[in-house]
């Protein structure tokens, strides 16, 4: 910091700073003045000279105002050029430092943005490409002649498309979300006829040997849009199905609270580690590979469903079910 914003930091207005600089100002000038004058300057030439001298002792003290400006408009020019790293000083305590922390902070959310975007654009760039050269290399088989196009090829192939259709799917939805383009249509209902709905859609595709349960206490009815919060619990259900041993159970429970109506998808798999409870709701993010299936997803169905929830002004998180496994636990507005 400079001697001349030493001299004007420790005001804490900038309004402050400009009156004790206009102040300085025609002190100087009325001192020059008169001391012009006494050295027999005339009048006219004195004047000017005193002006000339407030003038240049005005533009240093106000350079050191108008510093922190002429960083941010710098910084903002690299801003524009994707140089998101660019920060200003704001050690000042005025109305210029409170605009330098938040244009730093600004400046820190754009580059958390930037950084989010190409994480994007690189794991779907994975995702994509996995299922892609699966399918391209069976459909060289078979058009090579070295695969017959058998059912089972072409259920190979069946399946790599679904799952680019799923993905697919779950990227408009996460876009949709995020820009609200699709408003929710709320509403109260009950919770136990989305619970009874996921566990019979479930159960087509569940592998023999896991049970789903449904078990409702009360009458819980919740205020938001059903088939959001049915692709919440399908969803759910689908990763408890997928980490559920056979034998196995997956509990499905729906509960009234104080003011709000619980839903717990309970399974009885090896569970998420307390360090990962977070991250698991991260776009992309898989957790331990113990946890890990060969079936399993792209990494955006919970991050789909925390969106969900919180647009529902509702909660959803992870604990530990007893003796083992995962417990995903989603709050939600009472009607």
């Amino acid at each position: 910091m400079s001697v001349r914003e030493r001299l004007l930091d420790r005001y804490g207005s900038i309004k402050l700073k400009l009156g004790v600089v206009i102040v300085v100002g025609v002190l100087v000038s009325d001192v020059a003045a008169v001391a012009a004058i006494e050295l027999g300057v005339p009048l006219i030439p004195a004047g000017a000279l005193a002006a000339a001298v407030a003038l240049g002792l005005v533009q240093v003290l106000a350079r050191g105002l108008t510093q922190p400006l002429r960083e941010m408009a710098q910084a903002s020019r690299e801003l524009r050029r994707g140089r998101f790293h660019v920060r200003v000083s704001d050690t000042r305590r005025d109305e210029v430092g409170e605009l330098a922390r938040a244009f730093n902070a600004m400046a820190a959310e754009l580059a958390e943005v930037d950084r989010q975007r190409r994480d994007l654009v690189a794991n779907v760039s994975h995702e994509l490409r996995t299922p892609i050269t699966a399918l391209q290399a069976k459909l060289e088989n078979v058009a090579d002649g070295v695969e017959p196009a058998d059912p089972e090829t072409l259920g190979v192939m069946l399946a790599q498309v679904e799952r680019l259709g799923r993905l697919v799917e779950q990227l408009l939805d996460l876009s949709r979300l995020e820009s609200r383009a699709e408003p929710f249509e709320r509403r109260p209902f009950a919770v136990a006829d989305i619970l009874e709905a996921a566990a019979r859609e479930a159960r087509l595709h569940a592998p023999e040997g896991v049970e789903l349960r449904v078990e409702i206490e009360g009458d819980p009815v919740a205020d938001g849009d059903p088939e959001r919060i049915h692709q919440v619990v399908a969803n759910l259900v689908q990763n408890a199905i997928r980490h559920s041993p056979v034998p196995g159970e997956v509990r499905l429970v729906g509960r009234s609270g104080d003011g709000t109506v619980t839903i717990e998808v309970v399974d009885q798999g090896p569970g998420i580690p307390a360090d990962e409870a977070e991250r698991v709701f991260e776009r992309f993010y898989r957790p331990d590979p113990s946890r890990a299936a060969p079936s399993g997803g792209a990494g955006l169905g919970l991050s789909i469903a925390r969106w969900i929830v919180d647009l529902h002004g509702g909660r959803i998180r992870v604990e530990e079910a007893e003796p083992h496994g995962c417990r995903m636990v989603v709050e939600l507005p009472r009607d």
